[in-house]
């Protein structure tokens, strides 16, 4: 191989021969044109890899460039690219004169092609011995009767005047000229560009006369204007004002990239209302035109960047972006779903909330794919802008509750909640919701939503005859009391004149698929004891269908739901009579309810504290006479506060993740001033700033490179390096120094990767030479794909002073953190249980620490792993001996990480124990959080105490 630098390689075909000299010069001089070609193509793979051909020089010129086949003279060109053009002294070879007459001869060639090749040829050269005796021909060609030949003259002169400007001095002259009278669009596009590039006053000067004509104009050329436009704004901003009408007028074009980038520019141009108001509405007419979903989303992110920058001012276009939900993908959907509740405000609420009922409406009885996720989404967005704007709550409230039988289980729950949550903020609808639910309560099927409709009966049910109507619904989805009665007296009836009753009832075995500890799967299989006298299921009412599927916890929120109407009817001093016949229907659900637990109709018994739950609901009301203050605080005041901070705290939450994503950090009196002609690094002026002073370069100073330097080698090794990590979003760059610690020059030395994990190196060292005790410094790029940790491993090879002297000295191996990827995120509590039912991936982790205390350590652990915690703060407040909490964050991948906390104190002395448990999409972010998480702990230090 060579020993000169190659700033390219390319690899060769594996059935060709390794080039010989020789070979070569006989396939130049004897061969046919194909074995020429082939030849040719050999020379160039070997050029561009760094090998010396420069005796086949004069054979090309010889046997090669006099061919009249043009693939050839298209490799020949190649050829005059690659190959070596200068001496050892940096002057041009003398020979190379030679490629001049044929260059010259293809410029009068008679077939177009060769012609417009050999312009583009004349692009890459950039000599002036070459280029002098060309200048004749290539202006020539400017008048050819050929469009291609034309418009790579085009380039061919600008090309030349860039890099050899005194060769063509007339050239923005003769381009304006050529540009008059051409008719050709590419040619007409090819010369504006030219004159940006180097004349501008001249190109404005043109487009000046040219405005009237710029809407009749080719889509090409209506580009290059805008491009023009973005630059002779700064320079020219006396005629900014006729700038800005041009590009209005091009926001009506039919092409859809000219129309963005008119968007993109007006903006640049002016913050006139109207303007950016036309602006938004030409982008989402480009959404509505293009079917390719990848454009409607960079379109959508720009218009969302458009109303962060200019809030306010696109609210009226909300409903037009409601227009996307007639036939898009359903990530679209939700991407503009989004902006529109950033648009909406109350004067358009009403409007925006029609709309999403309509679509709604439209799928309860459609039939397409994903129809069930877009429901939801359309069931979550209108929750969220009835909350927000009261004056449409009731009319959703309604919509949801008529239409809570079509809805699917999530959805149905959703409803439910933004009911429950309608009915908190806003305490004049509750009288009309909770007659609205009375009427739908019998349509309610599934668990998650009848206990959060049992639990509003029970809580808001607040007056003798909306207690009386609740207990009626209650009943009526019971069915006939005593619960167990009817299904016994079917049990009996089943068999023939009382036969055995283990004929009624059977064994199946049952298989389920369970996740293992390490993640791998397994099959369990037991014996199910099944009845086959009872009913089915799908015969009963709701809430008797529900306990007899082993839905108990349905039946702990119905006990708990009774009590509250009994105390309630009580204090309302509702009679006596109709109060004890509450009570003792109350008393007989309950017990009804663990009978059926604890029965043979059911598949599996009745939960602990489930259990536990029924019987206390019991003994109050079994002590409500004695004890009914005390039990109305616990039941009626306490249970409504508690909801009552839970929603409060949901609303900070939710405004102060709006805050963070949407204000904009204010420079404080004292911060430094930036002036952009000082700065290191230029911004573009075309672009507002939308940082903050310096918080480009803060975040580059808070950590020094001392503290992400990781050392490869030990101090008494021939070499001493050391590494520094700078990872960016999506590469690590590895800045190694290398000390060269003998007195010999150690040849040759290279360091070596490899990765584990989805990590790939993209630029690989390059070998050096070091001097004695002297010091180099490598760089290699690695690319990162996922937010898995990984491990980069590799070693050090050098040659010494002798021949055969060859060494290597291995790496210690750096550790690639995920915690660089990992940031906190926030999401509702029923995206998160979906999540975590939804992910296979689980890794459990025990707690393992010398913390004393159950909130520091979870506050270690939320700050250790970059985490944010869904658990209301309500919720951790308190001195008990057990903590529980849920934890979210999303790393730059889109990759979801969900933590449930589960942690336990015996006594005041003892240390924190419990476990944590870890699921995500993919395996290794389950184990590189894990990893994280016992490192953190263990390097815990027990100074640690709550604050």
């Amino acid at each position: 191989m060579s020993q000169e630098l190659v700033y390219s390689l390319v690899d060769q075909r594996v059935d060709r021969d390794i080039p010989n000299l020789q070979t070569l010069k006989r396939d130049l001089e004897r061969g046919t044109d194909e074995i020429k070609l082939e030849a040719l193509q050999k020379i160039i793979i070997g050029s561009l890899n760094g090998e010396k051909f420069d005796s086949l020089f004069m054979f090309i010129i010889r046997f090669v460039m006099p061919t009249k086949n043009k693939i050839l003279k298209k490799h020949l060109l190649f050829y005059w690219e690659v190959c070596p053009k200068y001496d050892e002294t940096g002057k041009l070879k003398q020979e190379t004169i030679l490629i001049c007459n044929s260059l010259l001869n293809d410029l009068h060639h008679s077939n177009e092609y060769i012609q417009g090749a050999t312009l583009r040829f004349l692009c890459r050269l950039k000599d002036n011995e070459l280029l002098e005796p060309l200048i004749g021909p290539t202006r020539e060609c400017l008048n050819h009767r050929h469009a291609y030949v034309r418009r790579n003259a085009v380039l061919a002169i600008h090309s030349i005047y860039k890099n050899q400007s005194h060769l063509v001095p007339d050239a923005p002259e003769l381009i304006l000229n050529f540009l008059a009278a051409e008719s050709d669009s590419m040619c007409k596009r090819n010369a504006i560009i030219m004159l940006i590039d180097t004349d501008l006053g001249m190109a404005v000067d043109w487009l000046l006369g040219s405005l009237n004509l710029v809407e009749s104009m080719e889509s090409n050329i209506q580009l290059s204007i805008i491009e023009l436009i973005r630059k002779a704004s700064k320079v020219y901003p006396q005629e900014k004002p006729k700038f800005i009408r041009c590009v209005f007028e091009l926001l009506s074009s039919e092409s859809s990239s000219v129309k963005f980038e008119a968007a993109s520019a007006l903006v640049t141009l002016t913050n006139n209302s109207a303007a950016i108001k036309a602006v938004g509405t030409s982008l989402i007419q480009l959404i509505l035109k293009e079917s390719d979903n990848n454009v409607k989303l960079v379109v959508l992110e720009r218009l969302d960047n458009l109303r962060i920058k200019h809030e306010g001012l696109l609210d009226d276009l909300a409903i037009d972006l409601l227009q996307i939900l007639s036939n898009s993908d359903l990530e679209v959907k939700k991407r503009s779903l989004d902006i529109v509740m950033k648009l909406t405000s109350q004067r358009n609420a009403g409007d925006v909330v029609g709309i999403l009922k309509k679509h709604l409406i439209k799928t309860l009885n459609a039939e397409f794919e994903k129809v069930k996720e877009y429901r939801e989404l359309l069931v979550q967005t209108i929750h969220a802008c009835a909350v927000s704007f009261p004056e449409v709550a009731a009319d959703v409230a309604k919509l949801f509750l008529s239409s809570i039988s079509e809805f699917s289980k999530s959805s149905a729950a959703d409803a439910i909640s933004f009911v429950r949550e309608v009915i908190e903020k806003f305490p004049l609808l509750r009288s009309s919701i909770i007659s609205e639910l009375h009427l739908t309560f019998p349509e309610i099927k599934s668990s998650e939503a009848m206990c959060r409709a049992l639990w509003i009966l029970g809580e808001y049910s607040s007056d003798i005859q909306s207690i009386k109507t609740s207990w009626e619904n209650i009943k009526n989805s019971l069915g006939e009391l005593p619960l167990l009665a009817l299904e016994e007296h079917e049990a009996l009836t089943s068999g023939d004149d009382g036969a055995n009753n283990d004929d009624a009832e059977t064994h199946v075995i049952q298989n389920s698929t369970r996740i293992l500890p390490d993640g791998t799967y397994a099959t369990e299989s037991s014996l199910v004891k099944t009845s086959t006298s009872v009913s089915s299921t799908s015969n009963k009412p709701p809430i008797r269908a529900l306990l007899f599927d082993c839905q108990y916890f349905v039946g702990a929120v119905l006990a708990s739901a009774l009590v509250k109407l009994v105390l309630r009817f009580s204090k309302l001093g509702g009679p006596s009579a109709e109060l004890n016949q509450l009570n003792a229907q109350a008393l007989l659900v309950m017990i009804g309810i663990i009978r059926i637990g604890q029965s043979s109709f059911v598949q599996s018994p009745i939960d602990e504290d489930s259990y536990d739950r029924i019987l206390a609901c019991i003994r109050a009301l079994e002590h409500k006479d004695e004890d009914s203050e005390e039990l109305e605080l616990a039941f009626l005041d306490d249970s409504q506060a508690a909801f009552t901070r839970l929603v409060k705290s949901q609303d900070e939450r939710l405004e102060k993740s709006k805050n963070i994503s949407q204000d904009k950090p204010e420079g404080k009196f004292d911060s430094p001033m930036e002036f952009r002609l000082l700065s290191k690094s230029s911004v573009d002026q075309d672009e507002e700033d939308v940082n903050g002073p310096s918080e480009a370069s803060a975040s580059t100073e808070i950590v020094t490179k001392l503290d992400s330097i990781v050392q490869l080698t030990g101090f008494s090794d021939p070499v001493y390096a050391e590494a520094y990590l700078n990872v960016h979003q999506y590469d690590i760059t590895i800045d190694i120094l290398i000390v060269n610690q003998t007195n010999d020059t150690l040849k040759n030395l290279t360091a070596e990767f490899s990765m584990m994990g989805d990590l790939k190196l993209i630029e690989k060292p390059r070998s050096y030479n070091v001097s004695p005790r002297s010091f180099s410094s490598i760089k290699a790029t690695i690319k990162v794909s996922s937010a898995d940790s990984g491990v980069i491993y590799g070693n050090l090879t050098y040659d010494g002073p002798g021949p055969s002297d060859s060494n290597c000295i291995v790496f210690n191996d750096i550790n690639v953190d995920i915690m660089e990827y990992i940031r906190p995120s926030y999401c509702d509590e029923a995206k998160f249980f979906s999540m975590w039912s939804e992910f296979e991936w689980e890794n459990k982790v025990d707690v393992i620490t010398k913390i004393t205390d159950l909130q520091v350590y979870l506050k270690h652990l939320i700050e250790s792993t970059n985490m944010a915690c869904l658990t209301p703060d309500s919720a951790l407040d308190g001195d008990c001996g057990f903590l529980s909490a849920n934890l979210y964050s999303k790393s730059i991948f889109g990759e979801d990480a969900l933590l449930n906390v589960s942690l336990e104190k015996v006594d005041d002395d003892s240390t924190v124990t419990g476990h944590i448990r870890i699921r995500s999409k993919s395996q290794g972010i389950a184990l590189s959080l894990g990893d994280k998480i016992n490192a953190v702990q263990n390097n815990t230090p027990q100074t640690i105490s709550a604050e």
